[in-house]
C-alpha cells in the first residue's frame, strides 16, 4: 500500500491511498478490532465511532480476541454485519443465529497451559466459553513464557498479547488467516479489505488486508506494520480512518 499526501494552504491534509498496482485503493470490506480500537482503554465503547460505523455500506467484520458470544452480541449492538472473527481468529461467525466455525485446536493450547502452570501462577479467563484457545490474565512475563514453550519444543502454539490478556493459540491461527477465510466466503479479494487495530494480535490482520491502519494508541510493533498510523486514538481514530477511506 502506498499513500500520497497533499497539504493545502489551510493546513488540511488529503490522502490518496494507492494499491500495490498503483490504482486508487477502494475498500470493499473492513475488519476492525474491538478492545482498544473501538473502545477506550476502560473497554467502554466510543459511541461516536458506533454511530459512524452504522453509516458504512460495505461489510464490517469485527475482529476480536474475545469469545464468540461477546462478538455476536457486540456486532448486533453496534449495528454492523453479523460476521465476526473471535478468539484471535480461532473462531469465525457468519450469522447471529448460526454456528461457530472453529479453526483452532484447543487441546494443543491446554497442553501448553499445563506446562506454564509449573512456572507461573496462571489465572484463566473465560475458560468454559473458549473453543479454540486459552486466555490468561496478564500477570506474568509473556516473553519468559514464550521461551519456556520454545525450549520444550511446543512450536504448534504461540502466545499473543491483546493488551488486555495473554492468549495461547494454535500456531496456524491468526486474525489474518480468519480474514482470508471470510473473504473467500464473501467473494471479496482479501486485499480489498481495510483493517484497523491497536495491538500485537492485530499484526497479521493488518498484514493480510490491502490497507492496514493503526490507531494512535497502538503499540510500536503494530505501528511498524501499518500502512497508515492515525493521529487519533481508539474510536476517534476509527472515525478518522473511515473518513480517510471515503466510507462516510
Amino acid at each position: 500500500m502506498a499513500k500520497i499526501t497533499f497539504e493545502v494552504a489551510q493546513g488540511n491534509k488529503f490522502i490518496i491511498l494507492l494499491s500495490e498496482s498503483n490504482h486508487m485503493f477502494k475498500a470493499r470490506g473492513i475488519a476492525i478490532d474491538i478492545d482498544g480500537t473501538l473502545t477506550y482503554m476502560d473497554r467502554s465503547l466510543n459511541c461516536r465511532a458506533v454511530d459512524t460505523l452504522r453509516k458504512v455500506k460495505i461489510p464490517v467484520v469485527l475482529a476480536t480476541g474475545n469469545i464468540s458470544c461477546f462478538a455476536r452480541t457486540a456486532a448486533k449492538l453496534i449495528g454492523v454485519s453479523d460476521i465476526a472473527i473471535c478468539e484471535n481468529g480461532g473462531v469465525i461467525r457468519f450469522s447471529y443465529d448460526g454456528e461457530d466455525t472453529v479453526l483452532g485446536d484447543k487441546e494443543k493450547c491446554l497442553k501448553a497451559a499445563e506446562l506454564l502452570k509449573k512456572y507461573f501462577d496462571i489465572e484463566f479467563l473465560d475458560a468454559e466459553y473458549r473453543k479454540s484457545e486459552v486466555c490468561m490474565r496478564r500477570n506474568f512475563s509473556a516473553g519468559e513464557a514464550r521461551r519456556i514453550l520454545e525450549s520444550e519444543g511446543m512450536n504448534q502454539v504461540k502466545i499473543v498479547d491483546s493488551g488486555f490478556a495473554y492468549h495461547i493459540i494454535d500456531a496456524s491461527v491468526s486474525k489474518g488467516n480468519a480474514l482470508r477465510y471470510i473473504s473467500e466466503k464473501l467473494g471479496i479479494n482479501v486485499k480489498d479489505f481495510a483493517a484497523i487495530g491497536d495491538s500485537e494480535n492485530d499484526i497479521d490482520l493488518l498484514r493480510t488486508a490491502g490497507c492496514g491502519i493503526a490507531v494512535a494508541n497502538s503499540n510500536d510493533a503494530l505501528k511498524k506494520e501499518a500502512d497508515i498510523v492515525l493521529s487519533e486514538e481508539n474510536g476517534e481514530g476509527v472515525i478518522e480512518a473511515l473518513t480517510m477511506l471515503g466510507l462516510i
